[in-house]
């Protein structure tokens, strides 16, 4: 993997977009907050309801606005580190290195007392902690922030905040305490807290409380602070030189001498078709010992779903598209792959799925009522194991402090999707698994739509299974402009003179550390070279478990502090905020950094087959297009958008059906369908498949003409020679199988039993479908609305075979034979009791 030459590569340090900046002051506001240029609607009496100097991005003496926020990432140049982040930093070391050596609670408050700040804080407000009713562990609790230098979140208990504060400021302050004091009758309120401020500092207290916990391998509410800093602090590039050809990126590490990325070799699924077959029937063989699991705690800020009746902020779990949740659709795509393992083997097989959520966005709550909803989709309730992943303060991009939103409340999201291997430790999932008998488990994100289409996550598992690996990427081509990571494989020289090898990932947030460029106009991008991480892993249970409970930093993989997204929120004044900032985020994929093999000597030739980690390679449309932000109303670009990702699954639907001699309109740019629906809509049941070489000896002969839709609910299906003009839309209660009440009283999905059956041979259905100039249309929610549709809906076992027939308009409304019923007006709607055959 050597190569003797190298050259530094030029970097591209151009901002991607630009921000208005028009400066915007208040006297109403103690500290130096940026704010949007809004109206100041509040009374007089809330105005002074809270006032502390970090109102928003303490920006030390600069006063400005944005007006106006671009969603194109923003390259950020983090702060020059002076002498007093240097003191900072090196006080929380310190501190946090005297912590670490505490055996018991005692112990850990006579340190944080020692803290000049603790002191300071603590010295002119501890009467206003008096009658809260603190346990010694929650003003342990309070302390650390303090000690952290986060005291303006406690700035609700009264007095100045001493730090950086004018004697204007204080003035000002003191006069809007004493206001807020007075209760109007002469007197004061009295220090005692009011029970909106009692359930805000119980919040705080939650929060404080998991981030303690969790965090304790960096060493709690100081070490997330210090980590944050630290990161702040870094700058790219530093310490390391560039290759231009080979794309290599060589750096100084902690425990390395430096370290080298390659682009990794690939097993392409597409090309090598042969092994890919194999390997996918290694996955269905090896399903038994398979989990799921399913990282649904991120916050899905850039979705912006909302609840069309209370107004509620929703998760992208909760996002309805084609007809069902996204929760739904995952779901439905690991019974397809179970019902195979059936047809092939004849055996029941139920895959555990574990599922992280939080409490953004009421992600937690709004999932588990989803399930029960649905009632467990049939698997019942011991097959599913919900843990609930910590929220985490957020901080600007400035100076690291934490963002207030109001009194005791800092803003807090989720904190990346890589806690899951220290949560999943914490909260016992490992061993539920283990208790499945489970060995390996696949993973992939909620907002991913195909990444279970064909075969390349069987094959993915199959191959990880097969070979002993401990961890697998599923990749593909990395699109232009995509915020999406690259797989590398990487090559690390440690200190004691041997090599390590080992495929791991780089976040786009952290390009600009390796010096890669992903401008594809430029003459040193690595656009070509390097595949995209896609978030689709295979893991062996065992060697991440090993990683997710040991008690350093390797629980917490790929670290990482992104300050490139704007963090939007609301002060208590109803006052909006658009700050630059970000939080403490693990990244899951980076567990491969755990991996690396070891050998004596550098390493010259490939070396990926020998490795513990692997790779393969498809087409992207069959590995990745994610629904993940929301498309404004005249937005041009469907990239990441639900409408993108439903023309990638048309386009999907048109290779699969074109093989089988279908004709069919093809799908071509995105461009083309920015202000017009798709060309066709075809939605396929995965457990027609999973298999597209199963699914294609369903179907053959035959035409689909543009505009018209086919949705098939149901597995057991023969298409033959025909054609359709207009909507076709067959249905069944029984698509893989029917329920059946187990011991518990839970309807538990029985595979392959009373399955509902429909056969299609030389038919001709001919309708005006689908009213494609209507505007109440969504597309990628198929919520449309039609002129005319054939609806076949199958009840129980039932079977519907039609032969050498034409279904057009209301042709059908004499038609009432045996047990068949038909309702027609403009729609014919054949609703199948018991056998039929026309």
């Amino acid at each position: 993997m050597a190569h003797g030459s190298s050259a530094p590569v030029l970097h591209n340090r151009n901002p991607l977009c630009t921000l208005k900046l028009k400066p915007y002051c208040s006297l109403f506001f103690l500290g130096n907050p940026c704010h949007t240029s809004i109206a100041l609607n509040s009374s007089p009496s809330s105005i002074f309801s809270w006032n502390h100097p970090r109102l928003c991005a303490q920006s030390r003496g600069k006063c400005v606005g944005i007006t106006c926020v671009s969603t194109v990432p923003v390259e950020y140049a983090p702060p020059a580190p002076d002498s007093d982040w240097q003191k900072e930093i090196a006080r929380l070391k310190a501190l946090r290195k005297d912590l670490v050596g505490c055996r018991t609670l005692g112990e850990k408050l006579n340190v944080v007392n020692s803290d000049s700040r603790v002191e300071l804080f603590f010295k002119s407000r501890g009467n206003k902690f008096t009658g809260v009713g603190l346990s010694r562990y929650q003003l342990y609790l309070l302390k650390c922030v303090v000690a952290a230098g986060q005291e303006h979140v406690l700035s609700e208990f009264g007095g100045d905040c001493e730090l950086e504060m004018s004697s204007v400021k204080k003035a000002l302050y003191s006069l809007a305490v004493m206001i807020e004091n007075w209760d109007g009758n002469g007197g004061g309120k009295g220090d005692s807290l009011k029970e909106e401020e009692r359930v805000a500092l119980g919040s705080l207290l939650k929060m404080l409380g998991e981030v303690e916990q969790f965090y304790d391998c960096i060493g709690g509410i100081v070490g997330y602070q210090l980590t944050v800093l630290e990161l702040l602090t870094q700058s790219p590039h530093e310490g390391g030189k560039i290759n231009i050809s080979p794309p290599v990126r060589t750096k100084k590490l902690l425990g390395s001498q430096f370290v080298e990325i390659y682009p990794p070799t690939l097993l392409d699924l597409s090309e090598d078709t042969e092994y890919a077959s194999k390997a996918a029937l290694w996955g269905i063989e090896g399903l038994p010992d398979l989990g799921e699991i399913y990282p649904l705690g991120g916050a899905a800020d850039r979705l912006g779903l909302v609840d069309s009746e209370t107004g509620e902020c929703l998760p992208a779990a909760m996002l309805p598209y084609c007809g069902r949740t996204l929760l739904e659709g995952l779901i439905r795509d690991l019974q397809a792959r179970e019902f195979l393992y059936f047809k092939l083997y004849g055996k029941q097989c139920i895959t555990p799925v574990a599922i992280m959520t939080s409490a953004a966005k009421n992600n937690h709550m709004h999932i588990t009522g989803l399930c029960e909803k649905l009632r467990w989709f049939g698997r019942g309730r011991l097959s599913f194991h919900i843990f609930d992943q910590p929220l985490v303060p957020v901080v600007t991009a400035e100076d690291g402090q934490w963002i207030v939103e109001r009194p005791l409340a800092p803003v807090c999201k989720p904190g990346g999707h890589g806690v899951i291997w220290k949560l999943a430790h914490d909260k016992g999932v490992f061993k539920w698994f283990h208790n499945h008998g489970r060995k390996g488990a696949t993973i992939r994100q909620i907002s991913n739509v195909v990444a279970a289409t064909d075969l390349t996550l069987l094959a993915l598992a199959g191959i990880g299974l097969r070979h002993g690996k401990k961890l697998g990427f599923a990749s593909c081509q990395r699109n232009s402009g995509a915020t999406e990571g690259i797989n590398v494989l990487l090559e690390k020289k440690n200190l004691d003179g041997k090599w390590a090898y080992g495929v791991s990932c780089v976040e786009y947030t952290e390009f600009n550390k390796y010096g890669i460029t992903v401008d594809p106009l430029s003459p040193n991008s690595f656009q070509a070279e390097f595949p995209a991480n896609t978030n689709i892993l295979y893991v062996d249970l065992p060697s991440a478990e090993l990683i997710g409970s040991s008690k350093d930093e390797r629980s917490l993989p790929g670290m990482v502090l992104n300050v490139k997204k704007p963090i939007k929120y609301v002060d208590n004044f109803g006052m909006k905020h658009c700050v630059s900032g970000g939080r403490l985020e693990c990244t899951m994929q980076n567990i491969a950094d755990n991996f690396s093999n070891t050998f004596p000597s550098r390493c010259y030739k490939v070396v990926e087959d020998g490795l513990d980690t692997f790779i393969v390679y498809n087409d992207r449309r069959k590995v990745t297009s994610s629904a993940k932000k929301r498309r404004g109303h005249t937005g041009k670009s469907l990239h990441q958008t639900p409408d993108g990702s439903l023309l990638d699954i048309m386009r999907n639907a048109y290779d699969l059906l074109s093989y089988c001699g279908i004709e069919i309109p093809k799908v071509g740019g995105n461009d083309l369908y920015v202000d017009s629906g798709p060309p066709f809509l075809i939605f396929l049941h995965p457990a027609l498949g999973p298999l597209w070489e199963v699914t294609r000896q369903k179907f053959r002969g035959g035409f689909i003409s543009e505009g018209s839709e086919l949705q098939v609910e149901v597995a057991e299906f023969l298409w033959r020679d025909v054609q359709l003009r207009g909507s076709l839309i067959i249905s069944s209660e029984n698509v893989a199988g029917s329920v059946a009440t187990n011991e518990d009283g839970e309807p538990i999905l029985q595979y392959g039993r009373r399955c509902a059956r429909c056969k299609l041979r030389n038919v001709k259905v001919l309708n005006d479908g689908i009213d494609w100039s209507s505007r109440e249309n969504l597309y990628w929610k198929h919520d449309v609305q039609r002129f005319e549709a054939l609806k076949v809906v199958l009840h129980g076992n039932a079977e519907f075979e039609a032969i050498d027939v034409v279904i057009q308009g209301i042709f059908w409304d004499d038609f009432n034979a045996g047990n068949v019923k038909c309702y027609v007006s403009k729609f014919v709607m054949i609703e199948i009791l018991g056998r039929s055959c026309v």
